[in-house]
């Protein structure tokens, strides 16, 4: 692989990391404060590639010039002793040349380039039930909690992300939950025994160390929901819980009193 054939490689790298990161795809795999360094990283890879595919470009196409055709004349000279009867009789000191000085990589680097083509074409999809269904809670029931109030009326349910109502109800025992209603929305996952889960998984900087935060559904939970269903649960805290069958962490619950399918949202991480 040369020069411009690497370049080519780079330009596709900061395409795809350019791509991603104007558009909401970008959170499938990092957190969303870090968009502004993906494309700053982005842009830079893209003027490092064209500048050097330039730069390569006008390289071939400068014509050779004086000095380089001295070097080329003497280098065709054999110099003293070294015609047809000197040393080496043929012309050639022993060492055999055809003309061809070109060094060939191994074609298996542009194997590479088949990573940058996946990213661009078929974009790896976000980590869902069997990431989560593998991997223990996030939560640990060891921390210290001092949650404030709920927002908002009694009479209406407070939306809360599902690692908030989570770490209320582990850490401070559902007393900040109360009887309030609350609004929780992330995708169902299994648990070995059949329980149904509702999961979102979190992030510390990228897809890489994401960790899920499981609850469990009882009431009015629909039978037979899909692993990856996204729903979104009302319903108020039960004292109910769960271990979790991978790090025997608590695995809180809420009382479901109605669900309903929606799309998956922009942020799919919390």
């Amino acid at each position: 692989m040369n020069r411009s054939a690497q370049s080519v490689v780079v330009l596709l790298v900061g395409g795809a990391i350019l791509r991603i990161s104007i558009t909401d795809q970008y959170q499938w795999y990092v957190k969303p404060g870090l968009r502004p360094f993906l494309l700053l990283a982005g842009a830079l890879l893209v003027a490092v590639a064209v500048a050097t595919l330039w730069h390569e470009t006008v390289r071939h196409r400068r014509p050779a010039t004086p000095v380089a055709d001295e070097f080329a004349v003497a280098a065709d000279d054999p110099g003293p002793g070294h015609g047809a009867g000197g040393h080496g009789g043929d012309g050639h000191d022993g060492h055999h040349d055809d003309g061809h000085g070109h060094h060939h990589e191994p074609r298996v680097a542009w194997l590479l380039i088949l990573p940058v083509l996946a990213l661009l074409l078929v974009a790896p999809p976000p980590l869902g039930s069997f990431a989560a269904s593998n991997s223990g809670t996030a939560l640990s029931a060891n921390a210290e909690s001092d949650f404030p109030a709920l927002p908002g009326e009694d009479s209406q349910p407070a939306r809360l992300s599902v690692l908030d109502y989570a770490s209320r109800a582990v850490f401070d025992d559902g007393k900040s939950l109360g009887r309030h209603k609350v609004l929780l929305t992330g995708f169902v996952t299994r648990g070995a025994h059949g329980e149904q889960f509702l999961t979102r998984m979190i992030l510390t900087c990228c897809a890489a160390d994401a960790r899920p935060i499981k609850i469990g559904m009882a009431g009015s939970v629909p039978a037979g929901l899909k692993p990856d269903t996204w729903i979104e649960v009302t319903g108020i805290y039960s004292k109910q819980t769960a271990k979790d069958d991978v790090n025997n962490e608590s695995i809180p619950y809420v009382e479901v009193e109605s669900t309903r399918e929606v799309p998956v949202p922009k942020r799919v991480y919390e």
